[in-house]
């Protein structure tokens, strides 16, 4: 997709672990430098897998440029009035202020790239993921390949001591392969997981109709 108009957008790369989501954000920072733009790189303190002041993929492409945040507000009080493409890396981490921070610059004229997990390793929503994707002029949802059956993935295992993490862990754990793996839905597994509220709908839903 090509924009021609001058007026910013956000673009969203979305996906389970393993998908690709930092390497095709990287590949789009990258264009745009060959185009001569204006660039600067954030991400949050949370993620210091590699670095706090890098950027990297599983498979090891990485940039050493990008500025550490606490907090979406702080990515506003730092992106230059010069600046044309910001980048947001590992954008779930954030709390829902983070939609209005890339909508602001956005409305400025800032094409705001973003990448993050859209699923969290219950199968659930991220945070502010879903608003990210219903704001967003373009979303990209990426597919990994599952280590169990070699199908689809769209979910992340977490695992603890070899096993499936349970429904009650934390939900914020950062980690690599060693404590995750990408799955496809049937492969994928949350002991002590209820039954969702749209399969309750569904379920009621039908029951009334009989």
């Amino acid at each position: 997709m090509h924009f021609q108009s001058p007026v910013g957008w956000l673009e969203l790369i979305c996906g389970s672990m393993f998908s690709g989501k930092t390497e095709e954000l990287l590949r789009r920072i990258r264009r745009a430098e060959i185009a001569k733009k204006q660039i600067q790189i954030f991400k949050p303190r949370l993620d210091n897998r590699y670095g706090l002041e890098r950027v990297a993929s599983h498979n090891g492409v990485a940039r050493n440029d990008a500025v550490v945040v606490e907090d979406a507000q702080t990515i506003l009080t730092l992106v230059r009035p010069d600046t044309e493409v910001v980048a947001v890396d590992e954008v779930q981490f954030f709390d829902w202020a983070i939609a209005d921070a890339c909508s602001i610059l956005a409305d400025q004229g800032k094409r705001v790239l973003m990448a993050g997990l859209d699923q969290d390793f219950r199968g659930e929503p991220f945070g502010p993921m879903p608003l990210l994707m219903a704001l967003a002029e373009r979303v990209d949802k990426l597919q990994a390949i599952c280590v169990v059956c070699g199908g689809t993935a769209s979910r992340t295992q977490r695992l603890i001591d070899g096993r499936p993490a349970r429904y009650d862990d934390p939900i914020i754990f950062v980690g690599g392969s060693e404590s995750y793996e990408a799955r496809c839905r049937d492969c994928h597994q949350v002991p002590g997981k209820p039954v969702s509220v749209v399969a309750k709908a569904g379920h009621e839903i039908y029951e009334g109709d009989e």
